[in-house]
């Protein structure tokens, strides 16, 4: 069937250039749902009838850059320099069809030999359809486009199959939940709950990458939503389905899933764009965001009079986070940033019981670093209270902290806060040489400038030479350790 796309030339020319030398190419996968969708695809995906070795120089004349780490996998890419200054990337893989055995975590690549069968072999059906180039033929056998107007995810063959197949696939269901705002087929969702324990056989490193782009996808509430109700939070992220089980301790959510579930939503509302100091989307602002109260499970109590407390969650949760983000190999710093967004998330509530004093106000900016943008905004999208006085009171607050901060930035330099005498001068004034001592003056001087603001240089060593001659400046439980 030909059908009229508004189709990138960069396909058209590639197709004529296969065509020249008696290759199949087609479109495939994302770039033609787009199409159908109306959305625009940066990179485009093609597969073919030629084996990599025939297509590679094909490929190195089409592009202006190429590369081949998928070759293994039957697939070779190549970047084409556009004259409006854009890039646009294309990947072209031989037909094939990718299996697991039951105890692998890598797939099996057999090469096919026709487009249905490539196609056949597809997660879902609304990535199952092909546009032969440069001809424009559509290619349809499973009633994608149909699955796309119902806004369906439908397996090409029995879910079982597909599932069997690659068990990624239960993920990117889910993950398409997130992006596409499509439901999964009944038939298709059992067999995810039913199969859902077959995901641990793939890589953490596969598994993170579809939950990052759930995350960071335009609804991923949705996603969640579904990654719990199909059993695969279970597996990959147990902390968040355990959430379920308990009730926060105001009452008045359903559970604390839900709360989560809120703050994830006005978390997303309060990144800004992309000249702000938090560009949408943030995946640590959102990995927080879902992680902030996973350590209430553990920390629930049972208090006279019907209260319950979750002591130390924030520190017990940032454990809890921590150990999750390094199981599904989350780069070091996105780690330690969400670990310590999770421990820092209660750090403000302190100023709603007094307003903090300059040097408190400076200590938060300092101790918050990197993080102060997003720990402000997670602590805002935490305030899900329903009542309204409350709310307005801590808005006010944290109204109120943002504005102090402003003001002591515009008297001072807090990115560059260091103690009004550097480790040289202290040695220079106590007569020390370097060694853990001029680190506990150092430290102290830290402190001392936190709490009053710059000094001149006569003050600071005043402030010095009090601290020394005030006694043993290293407390006994300390001397033990030296």
């Amino acid at each position: 069937m030909a059908v009229d796309f508004e189709v990138s030339p960069v396909a058209i020319e590639l197709g004529r250039m296969f065509a020249q030398h008696g290759y199949e190419l087609s479109l495939v996968g994302g770039p033609v749902r787009d199409l159908l969708l109306h959305r625009r695809s940066h990179d485009l995906d093609f597969c073919t009838s030629a084996r990599p070795e025939e297509f590679e120089p094909i490929l190195r004349r089409f592009g202006d850059g190429f590369w081949d780490m998928g070759r293994k996998f039957g697939t070779l890419g190549a970047v084409k320099h556009l004259p409006d200054g854009r890039d646009v990337s294309v990947e072209v893989t031989t037909y094939r069809s990718d299996t697991y055995n039951p105890d692998s975590r890598k797939p099996e690549v057999n090469y096919g030999d026709s487009l249905e069968g490539d196609l056949s072999r597809r997660d879902f059906t609304v990535n199952a359809m092909a546009l032969r180039v440069p001809d424009l033929e559509f290619v349809d056998p499973f009633g994608g486009a149909g699955d796309i107007a119902k806004k369906v995810l439908r397996t090409p063959v029995s879910p079982q199959q597909s599932f069997d197949d690659d068990p990624l696939r239960m993920m990117r269901a889910v993950r398409f939940v997130a992006q596409l705002g499509f439901h999964i087929a009944p038939d298709t969702a059992e067999a995810i709950e039913q199969m859902a324990g077959r995901i641990s056989i793939v890589s953490a490193e596969r598994v993170r990458d579809e939950l990052t782009k759930l995350l960071l996808s335009a609804n991923p509430r949705e996603g969640l939503e579904a990654l719990v109700d199909s059993g695969l939070a279970d597996i990959v992220l147990p902390e968040l389905p355990a959430l379920q089980l308990q009730i926060d301790e105001n009452h008045r959510h359903k559970d604390i899933f839900e709360h989560t579930m809120m703050v994830l939503d006005r978390a997303i509302a309060l990144e800004t764009d992309a000249e702000g100091p938090v560009p949408a989307p943030d995946l640590e602002l959102r990995l927080a965001a879902i992680m902030h109260d996973v350590g209430k499970p553990r920390t629930r109590r049972f208090e006279n009079g019907g209260k319950v407390s979750f002591y130390q969650h924030d520190l017990v949760g940032a454990r809890m986070t921590r150990k999750r983000l390094k199981a599904l190999k989350f780069d070091h710093h996105i780690v330690e940033d969400v670990s310590d967004l999770v421990a820092m998330h209660l750090r403000f509530h302190g100023y709603l019981d007094e307003r903090w004093t300059d040097a408190a106000v400076r200590r938060y900016v300092k101790d918050t670093g990197h993080l102060y943008e997003r720990l402000n905004r997670l602590t805002r999208a935490d305030a899900t209270t329903a009542n309204k006085h409350k709310e307005h009171m801590f808005s006010a607050a944290m109204d109120d902290l943002e504005q102090r901060v402003c003001e002591l930035k515009q008297k001072e330099d807090f990115d560059a806060i260091r103690p009004d005498l550097n480790g040289g001068q202290i040695m220079q004034i106590l007569g020390l040489q370097p060694g853990p001592m001029v680190g506990r003056a150092y430290k102290h001087m830290l402190n001392y400038r936190l709490d009053n603001g710059p000094v001149d240089e006569q003050t600071a060593t005043e402030e010095l030479q009090r601290w020394w001659n005030g006694g043993d400046p290293l407390p006994d439980a300390e001397r033990d350790d030296e």
